[in-house]
């Protein structure tokens, strides 16, 4: 063949190749969506959480529909903000459900909006993926025919996990628990002390706090004068920040080992000079030094978030991994599910082999028997460094 014949061969071949690429991105965008539904704090405190998970999913969804979408139909994302109210959260997702036709819905960061939604996602079998609140009850929900999926942490477990590093990495002897005041904080409660049991101990003091409070003095005080030396804490940015405020004003320097509400938000602002004394558990920190996939997520989430410059405005990154790996999870299941129908799309999710995640490599995540897609040890600790996130390691 001459040089001219192949030349002309290529150019026919590189324009059959071009036209073929446009008619099937054509064809992705000429076919019906399937809906996906994200309720979550998008507003308020927590709303750079409800950022982080829309951008985990939005992530993901541009990687699956750049490959062909599920069986050639695009996935399209609907969010509503239900404000971390209970109420507000059961509307926003009966609307996805009932007015948007979502195929699964993804659930935010506030466990009682989460237990909120669980009956009604059980009533109405819609796919229910949990990717930040950490309550048991949400995916040990007791329903016989259960929908609720989760890869985020999980409070029994995570109380587990915190124990055990409050004894051998702070020398904890005599813990005391400050607890926010809702079904989340009474989750952690019954953990902690099933926890301590195993390691034959008990807390000298437990002690709520409320959203609403802005001096915790006299809890923490309480705690003081029962002797406790290191204090287990679980609760949300607001009242988290308030908790170090108060130790700072006590001058109390007593470790803290948290629950991973501290990631939730503008806690470094918050809590002032004393948030990088509080250690807390998270499922995945972005690092100077990150997997093959991890570098790539990172790379697009600074190509579609122009605001993203370094690591520091990746908080938080556990909902980001969350999402995006809970996202590419169920694209799995709904392309092995018959239908969109809510019951295929539930054993899809049992069908699921094998996914080379962010967090990690998955093996089966899901079975009827189990729904928690991430187990102990999944959990890494970590901290404030500044607004940056850092694993207690480096």
């Amino acid at each position: 063949m001459s040089d001219k014949s192949f030349l002309k061969s290529w150019r026919q071949r590189a324009a059959t190749a071009t036209l073929l690429t446009l008619l099937s991105a054509s064809a992705l965008a000429a076919a019906d969506p399937i809906k996906v539904g994200l309720v979550a704090a998008l507003s308020g405190q927590s709303a750079k959480s409800g950022e982080a998970l829309t951008r985990g999913l939005t992530i993901a969804i541009n990687e699956i529909n750049a490959a062909g979408g599920i069986k050639g139909r695009p996935l399209e994302l609907v969010r509503r903000d239900d404000e971390s109210n209970p109420g507000k959260g059961m509307l926003a997702a009966r609307e996805l459900v009932q007015r948007e036709k979502v195929a699964v819905l993804f659930g935010g960061l506030d466990t009682p909006v989460s237990l909120a939604i669980v009956p009604l996602a059980n009533q109405m079998k819609m796919p229910f993926v949990g990717i930040w609140a950490a309550g048991t009850g949400i995916t040990h929900n007791g329903a016989k025919d259960n929908y609720v999926f989760r890869v985020s942490a999980v409070d029994e477990l995570v109380d587990q996990a915190l124990v055990d590093y409050g004894i051998t990495q702070k020398g904890m002897q005599k813990p005391g628990m400050i607890l926010v005041n809702n079904p989340w904080g009474e989750s952690n409660e019954k953990g902690f002390h099933a926890a301590l049991e195993k390691h034959s101990m008990k807390a000298v003091g437990v002690e709520r706090i409320e959203d609403s409070d802005v001096d915790l003095v006299p809890q923490l005080t309480r705690l003081k004068n029962q002797g406790t030396d290191t204090l287990l804490m679980v609760g949300n940015v607001g009242p988290s920040a308030q908790v170090v405020k108060s130790l700072t004003k006590m001058n109390w320097n007593v470790p803290v080992v948290s629950h991973w509400g501290p990631a939730g938000g503008r806690f470094s602002e918050l809590a002032g000079p004393g948030a990088d004394r509080v250690t807390f558990i998270q499922t995945f920190v972005f690092t100077d030094h990150n997997s093959a996939k991890g570098d790539r997520v990172m790379a697009e989430l600074k190509k579609q978030y122009p605001q993203i410059k370094g690591l520091a405005d990746v908080t938080p990154a556990v909902g980001i991994a969350n999402a995006y790996d809970a996202m590419h999870l169920t694209a799995l299941a709904l392309n092995q599910a018959a239908s969109t129908e809510g019951t295929a799309v539930r054993d899809g999710f049992y069908a699921i082999k094998h996914y080379d995640g962010l967090i990690k490599q998955y093996q089966q995540p899901f079975t009827p028997q189990q729904h928690d897609a991430l187990g102990p040890k999944d959990y890494v600790f970590a901290h404030f460094v500044g607004e940056q996130i850092v694993p207690v390691s480096q």
